[in-house]
């Protein structure tokens, strides 16, 4: 079979090269979240770099159905005013690329950029797309040598498919079991590392009521540094009672390690003994808290609640990773939700053995990764007889299908961002601008809230922003989310999944921190304390720090 006849030379696109720089321009548009020059640079060579791949897959289709192409002068005019037009945009949004991203910035509380870095961003997105088009070459390359090896033996048009699927599957499997894997093992040994487990742990504590100790069944050791944070950092009796004025308890607080067995099960059921040993059923309140990827909780999620309920309560958290929220995610996305459901299932089970009128009001919560376990573990035909008291779902993903459910049943014409559901009697939604109270106190028997933050990209990313628009951009947007935003297939996806890295990267309140003010309000709302005032609530967040990962102080 002969062998078609070789191109010697790589054929360059002036097209998919102008495509290529429209996506460096439309990446220059503002997102939730605001870029630094660096990371701007890199996403721009990014998306040049697929706006030029794009072109030349359209480019060769072009060629495939053989519609004819322009030849000689026409095609240096044609190829010259395409390469004109996406060099004039793309002037024109570097130079106001730095107005775009202050009006991210002024909107989330922080301060305008003074100069532009155009020249940085324009050299590095360039150097970024120069290093991928290399790596493409080299593709490229390797299919070409492929291929025409091939064509001794079976049609061209065979040939080139088999050599590009040969090619696919070998960086595709090279990825899964070789690149991946070593990539997650470092992770995790590294995040492991860091949460001084074993040798490395600090003494145990001599309180007897503190998990950890000689008395207590959980390992101190195998805690790690999350979990020995949010059991020893209970404030006392006396300080809550400093701040209600009447008798306290000190707030009961357990947690078990990933460290502490393989099994999510067994770890589940030593919590729930660790539970019993501490008479924590007898308590007014029982809060099964699901932690983020790390093991970490907010503190200004659960000291609030504690000095809500005057101490009156126990709180448990399981930890199932050692990996931040966004890699656990996307990596160990079966262990956070195996985990919260063995550890909400087991304690619910003995939960539902005690005396109706003799057990803890029970409730949920999780922020981040550990909302979505949280609402993972929420089994609505179990508790449909028996329901838990409530939730206080913080910052929950995108992926999670309960809230995806509860946003798709808003009510017609409210935001999608910041919804409505039915008459508020079971579920709501609050942030910065809007307190589950404002909607009344017609609460059902059940109290569900949502706390989310317009900024929020964790809660906010769409997988269908590759081609399609975001219902949320199509709507007004809030207050924290610039007003010139705008939808560019494929580039906003990727603008959304940098969001995503730098969702923490904003002041207090504002993206994935949220602050006790939040906390406060949504609490109230969702156990309804007694004898609670809105004087006590306002004292209350004048005594906790806004500030992201801090709890409440006494002055």
């Amino acid at each position: 079979m002969s062998e078609p006849r070789r191109s010697k030379r790589y054929r360059f696109s002036f097209f998919a090269f102008s495509l290529g720089l429209v996506f460096f321009a439309a990446s220059l548009t503002p997102s939730l979240i605001p870029r630094g020059w660096v990371l701007q640079g890199i996403l721009a060579g990014l998306v040049m770099a697929l706006g030029y791949m794009i072109g030349r897959f359209l480019v060769s289709l072009w060629r495939g159905i053989e519609i004819p192409e322009p030849e000689g002068r026409v095609a240096i005019w044609v190829h010259g005013i395409i390469v004109a037009a996406a060099l004039g945009l793309l002037v024109f949004c570097l130079y106001m690329a730095t107005d775009w991203q202050n009006s991210v910035r002024i909107r989330v509380g922080m301060e305008p950029l003074d100069g532009s870095s155009s020249f940085g961003i324009l050299g590095l997105g360039l150097a970024v797309f120069l290093v991928l088009f290399a790596i493409g070459l080299g593709f490229q390359r390797i299919f070409d040598m492929l291929r025409r090896r091939l064509y001794r033996y079976i049609a061209p048009r065979a040939a080139n498919v088999l050599g590009l699927a040969v090619v696919l599957s070998v960086v595709f499997l090279a990825s899964r079991d070789w690149v991946l894997p070593n990539i997650v093992v470092f992770l995790d040994d590294s995040y492991e590392t860091a949460q001084d487990l074993f040798d490395t742990a600090p003494p145990a504590p001599t309180d007897p009521l503190i998990p950890g100790s000689a008395q207590s069944l959980v390992s101190w050791e195998a805690m790690g540094q999350p979990g020995r944070n949010f059991v020893t950092g209970a404030d006392t009796a006396a300080d809550i009672e400093a701040f209600s004025g009447r008798p306290a308890k000190r707030p009961i607080r357990v947690y078990v390690g990933r460290a502490q067995d393989d099994d999510p099960k067994e770890r589940a059921r030593l919590a729930l003994e660790e539970l019993k040993r501490l008479n924590a059923f007898d308590r007014k309140v029982l809060l099964v808290a699901s932690p983020t990827g790390t093991g970490w909780l907010d503190p200004g999620a659960h000291e609030t609640l504690e000095f809500i309920e005057n101490g009156d309560i126990a709180t448990v958290a399981v930890q199932y990773s050692y990996l931040q929220s966004p890699l656990a995610l996307v990596i160990e996305t079966a262990t956070g939700l195996d985990q919260a459901t063995a550890t909400m299932q087991t304690i619910y089970d003995y939960w539902l053995t005690l005396p109706e009128d003799d057990r803890p009001q029970l409730f949920m919560h999780g922020i981040s990764l550990g909302a979505w376990s949280s609402m993972y573990s929420f089994n609505v035909f179990q508790m449909m007889n028996q329901p838990v008291a409530g939730a206080l779902w913080a910052g929950p993903p995108f992926p999670s299908e309960i809230w995806r459910q509860t946003v798709a049943a808003r009510n017609e014409g409210t935001p999608y961002v910041l919804p409505k559901v039915g008459n508020n009697e079971v579920v709501r939604f609050s942030s910065q601008y809007r307190t589950p109270e404002s909607e009344g106190n017609a609460w059902g028997r059940i109290r569900i809230n949502f706390l989310q933050y317009a900024s929020d990209p964790i809660v906010f990313f769409e997988p269908g922003a590759f081609w399609f628009e975001p219902q949320w951009m199509k709507e007004k947007p809030a207050p924290d989310v610039s007003p010139k935003l705008r939808f560019m297939p494929v580039v906003t996806q990727f603008q959304l999944a940098l969001d995503m890295a730098l969702a923490k990267a904003l002041p207090a309140g504002y993206g994935h921190n949220y602050v006790a003010r939040d906390y406060i309000d949504a609490w109230v709302a969702v156990t309804n304390p007694e004898n609670w005032t809105p004087e006590m609530t306002e004292r209350l967040k004048s005594i906790c720090n806004l500030g992201k990962d801090m709890g409440c102080e006494i002055p």
